[in-house]
């Protein structure tokens, strides 16, 4: 079982267009539902987008997928402490599952900051 979720996050210049993160609002629901009457706590800001990138549906090329999203995400310790992440189980969210490059690049993050296990969870896969 996880001990936190925490959703890909969207750039903001997306998330202004959308009005909304999808990953977020599946995180959430995750959360208060995957054993109920026990909530998983869910780390909305704990990642960051720091660059716009293509969305990766656009991208035939797996290796232009990959580029895509290479250090576009970073962990957000102004938002949340790496105490809160060091030897956790945690469950990434997207909505869609690609070649994974984005659940990797996150995973990776997550990892260097200390996470014990980073587990995959998408809706879709293309």
């Amino acid at each position: 079982m996880p001990e936190i979720i925490i959703p890909v996050p969207l750039h903001h210049r997306r998330l202004r267009w959308r009005g909304f993160n999808q990953s977020q609002l599946l995180a959430t629901y995750l959360g208060e539902n995957l054993t109920p009457g026990f909530g998983i706590p869910v780390a909305t800001d704990a990642l960051l987008r720091n660059r716009y990138t293509k969305p990766q549906m656009e991208i035939k090329n797996r290796q232009k997928r990959e580029l895509n999203t290479q250090d576009a995400f970073s962990f957000n310790g102004k938002k949340i402490t790496s105490g809160e992440i060091r030897g956790k189980v945690i469950f990434l969210v997207d909505d869609i599952a690609t070649t994974g490059s984005t659940l990797f690049e996150c995973a990776k993050e997550l990892k260097k900051t200390g996470a014990k296990k980073v587990y995959g969870i998408v809706l879709a896969r293309q």
